[in-house]
């Protein structure tokens, strides 16, 4: 959330219109804007208030998830809470409005959603709310959620559509300034384990005046005014409950200021790396050790530091294979004037900045970005990519001719090289205070759709428009030696042609949002894949050819 540099701003202000040349005018249009026919009625209440509590301007999150079974994602929005302009002493949000409160919208199956948030029994939630993680932790085959807030966590155990508050029974509700959170395993026992990111040691009474005095306005204080914090490891024990591993396993010595997470196997040694994207510090790269304890690899790796070996206003995360070479990469989001590092993976946990090369410098630098994916949006068997905008300051205006508070999206098309502009009318233009981005195929088409949430306002829906000329496979994974849904496996599809892609099986990445578990693989129009090989978090390697449609492989 830094300012950014005298040089950065004038060089947003020259490069503000300079995107990647735009691709040819007959490819159809991706990403359709169909919010107001979806009968989400959704507003996020962010209770902006005179004080600038820097809670008031980084929510909110997104799941996709299949709460009832019935084969449909549903969709789940975080929410923030009633504050008072000042908050007395030892007040706390409050959520004693319903439009205060999280909401949960079950699929209709025509691209149109019910309110269930009460008859889910999700109505009587807490805290003020920051971001979902949506994963089933406990292998009954129902997805749970769990909710961060500014304080105490919500986990949601699914009892068979309808949620139960077990946060207290599980150990898992953890505490402080909690922001995006990933289910994984870590330590390879078959039991989906939770990492949550923690933010900074602010609070109500610890919320010093930021901006100017003189004409006269107040901003959100940059992170650097406040202490970090840890982020914290839950580790399932298989009977319901969670055990706080951040000591036993190093991660209490690593103080940072976390945003957002996610993880893959960066290495090929079958166990995840987890990255953590840092607000204004050097993000971290977990290894596990032999003894047990995470190390931070990315000083040696080269993820630390942008290319200038300055620490970025890290926010969203994703790791994913943009250019097809069988490694995840990368990417990060940050502020207006940072521009967003990609990390080119070159194996052995080495990596190269690759921003310039891939065409992501002008293209992103005067943009401050949070959710995010790399996607393949036309199913042309390579990942696009897509950036939800808005600068984290709603007074940038009063001091910047350049940077905007309201932003549109970013939307790239990727050709395994460089990334560039798909044509007007591609994805909607108008701007928002974005934040959270989830991804999922929400019509069961076979192409991926959008849910994007926004700071203070509505949703964005998008419709994928582009997909279906390609052809895809949906793939779902049912585990039973690993995780039930096989999060954390490696899926290497072969198309004929020598096209190989690689995806990680996962719920995490992007920022304050869970996406579908499900993955949609790009079939760049042939009718079926040569071969599919997962490697799942068991041990197991599977190997099966597939045709275009719905699959679901069981772990051997």
């Amino acid at each position: 959330m830094s300012g950014g540099r005298a040089c950065a701003l004038l060089l947003a202000g020259l490069l503000a219109a300079r995107l990647p040349a735009p691709s040819a005018p007959d490819e159809p249009a991706v990403l359709a804007d169909v919010t107001d026919r979806t009968g989400i009625a959704f507003r996020h209440q962010n209770a902006p208030t005179t004080q600038k509590y820097l809670i008031e301007t980084m929510g909110g999150g997104v799941a996709l998830l299949d709460y009832d079974g019935d084969g449909w994602l549903d969709v789940f929005f975080t929410n923030g809470a009633q504050l008072e302009d000042p908050m007395p002493a030892a007040a706390a949000p409050a959520k004693t409005w319903p439009r205060f409160g999280n909401r949960l919208y079950r699929n209709d199956r025509d691209f149109t959603f019910t309110d269930v948030t009460e008859q889910a029994g999700l109505a009587g939630a807490h805290g003020y709310g920051m971001g979902a993680a949506a994963a089933d932790f406990d292998g009954d085959g129902r997805v749970d959620l769990y909710v961060t807030n500014a304080g105490a966590n919500i986990l949601l155990r699914n009892l068979g559509g309808r949620f139960e508050d077990v946060s207290a029974r599980a150990g898992a509700a953890a505490g402080g300034w909690s922001t995006s959170a990933a289910f994984l395993d870590y330590d390879a026992d078959g039991w989906l384990d939770l990492f949550v990111c923690r933010y900074v040691d602010w609070s109500f009474s610890n919320n010093p005046y930021c901006g100017q005095r003189r004409p006269g306005y107040r901003e959100y204080c940059h992170p650097r005014t406040f202490a970090g914090l840890t982020s914290v490891l839950l580790r399932n024990q298989g009977d319901g409950t969670f055990r706080d591993m951040t000591e036993p396993t190093g991660l209490s010595r690593l103080v940072g200021k976390a945003l957002g997470v996610a993880f893959a196997d960066l290495d090929g040694d079958r166990r995840p790396e987890i990255y953590v994207a840092n607000d204004s510090e050097p993000a971290f790269l977990l290894k596990m050790g032999a003894d047990g304890r995470f190390r931070d690899l990315a000083p040696a790796a080269g993820l630390a530091y942008n290319q200038d070996g300055v620490a970025v206003a890290g926010m969203g995360a994703e790791l994913a294979d943009y250019d097809n070479d069988g490694r995840p990469d990368v990417f990060v989001t940050a502020l207006s004037g940072e521009t967003y590092p990609l990390y080119r993976n070159q194996g052995g946990l080495r990596f190269e900045y690759a921003s310039a090369a891939a065409g992501l410098a002008e293209a992103t630098l005067p943009f401050s970005g949070w959710g995010t994916r790399l996607v393949d949006f036309d199913n042309d068997g390579i990942k696009d990519l897509l950036v939800a905008q808005g600068h984290v300051l709603d007074t940038v205006e009063l001091t910047s001719q350049v940077f905007k508070y309201r932003q549109p999206l970013l939307l790239l098309k990727g050709d395994g090289r460089r990334f560039r502009a798909w044509p007007a009318g591609a994805a909607p233009v108008t701007p928002w205070a974005a934040r959270g981005a989830a991804f999922g195929d929400l019509d069961n088409d076979g192409d991926v759709d959008v849910v994007v949430g926004t700071c203070g306002g509505r949703p964005l829906v998008l419709r994928n428009d582009a997909g279906g000329r390609n052809g895809s496979i949906t793939l779902r994974l049912r585990g039973t030696r690993s995780n039930r849904d096989g999060i954390g496996a490696t899926v290497r599809t072969t198309l004929d042609g020598g096209l190989v892609q690689t995806h990680v099986v996962t719920t995490a990445s992007s920022y304050l949002s869970a996406s579908d578990v499900r993955l949609v693989i790009g079939l760049a129009g042939r009718p079926s894949a040569r071969l599919v090989e997962i490697s799942w978090p068991g041990g197991a390697v599977q190997r099966l050819t597939a045709a275009a449609g719905a699959v679901t492989a069981t772990e051997p």
